[in-house]
């Protein structure tokens, strides 16, 4: 199988497929598109769990940090939930050492203590089986609503929250900033790489949710197209999108041509799809909690998942091998 997340038929054919106990305290049940599970604990109140591995080989202690705990905590957060808490594993390869581990966890501690959730537990091991360090980040939180992948509607605005690619874009001028060095300045790496601080959802969902958002997906491995894709294939509809108003940075669209990747099938952390009977209501609000929203689409009743850019029209696939793994190969 290739690199990175496995392909919608893979995972409905054996792993959707093979899970067949019911709880009937479970509300919010796995399936393509739905990055979290829902469970009642009693009373209007439920708990919300997601779990993530990060298993690119990032060597800078901050950047592992912050976007693995981001990859747990916003997938509650476009589900509706309020982050509490995370549970970390680590996987830690022979050649590591104590030093890797504590100055990983210190920056872990901080990135927690920023989106003022704490760290839970957790398991630490060493292995053979690995030869990076892999981060596997289960994210707990509560809510009273939820708006999952799968409940939108024909004729509900699709709102794109953030920018598309922002989080693989600072991965790799982190990363692979040498490279970079030959073509751009100082400056412009520098600012590439502080977009690392900006793959927060939490804000803008809470925004979204305030304003009246039926379904929320967060878009990671896959870029939006794939997030898009996802959220169609989870509430079973078609959807008409204008690529020239999917919102996109211009950092990472000079440091995409330059590593001749696709920013639209980026990794893509703090930016959320919205759906929404209101879209323009939800724009204004996320707005005024300082992201940038804007509404790039409607959804159909057909099956169609269509780009549209002026006069082309083409038609977007199941979400692909994400292009961050030309990076981290």
């Amino acid at each position: 199988m290739k690199n990175g997340k496995i392909s919608e038929s893979v995972l409905k054919r054996s792993v959707l497929k093979q899970l067949h106990t019911v709880n009937e305290d479970v509300i919010l049940k796995p399936g393509v598109g739905e990055d979290c599970a829902i469970v009642k604990t009693g009373g209007s109140t439920m708990a919300a769990l997601s779990a993530q591995s990060v298993t690119l080989d990032i060597k800078d202690t901050h950047a592992l940090a912050r976007f693995s705990v981001y990859s747990a905590i916003n997938n509650l957060a476009s589900s509706g939930a309020r982050p509490t808490g995370i549970m970390v594993t680590f996987l830690l390869p022979t050649l590591s050492n104590e030093a890797q581990l504590r100055e990983t966890m210190k920056e872990i501690d901080k990135v927690c203590a920023g989106a003022r959730i704490s760290v839970l537990g957790g398991h630490t091991q060493v292995t053979r089986a690995v030869k990076n360090i892999i981060l596997n980040i289960t994210a707990f939180g509560i809510t009273n609503e939820i708006a999952p992948s799968r409940a939108v509607k024909p004729g509900m605005d699709i709102i794109a929250a953030g920018y598309a690619g922002l989080a693989g874009t600072s991965l790799i001028a982190v990363e692979r900033e040498e490279e970079l060095n030959s073509r751009f300045s100082k400056a412009f790496i520098d600012k590439a790489k502080q977009y690392l601080e900006d793959i927060s959802a939490i804000q803008a969902a809470e925004s979204a949710k305030g304003a009246g958002a039926v379904a929320m997906h967060d878009v990671a491995e896959g870029g939006i197209f794939g997030a898009l894709w996802d959220m169609a294939e989870a509430s079973k509809c078609g959807m008409d999108i204008d690529l020239k108003k999917i919102p996109v940075k211009q950092e990472t669209i000079e440091i995409c041509e330059f590593f001749d990747i696709n920013p639209y099938k980026l990794i893509s952390q703090g930016c959320l799809i919205i759906a929404a009977f209101d879209g323009s209501r939800i724009v204004r609000e996320i707005n005024r909690s300082g992201t940038n929203a804007v509404i790039i689409g409607t959804a159909t009743e057909s099956n169609d998942r269509v780009l549209i850019s002026g006069e082309e029209k083409r038609f977007l696939e199941t979400a692909q091998t994400d292009e961050i793994y030309k990076i981290f190969k």
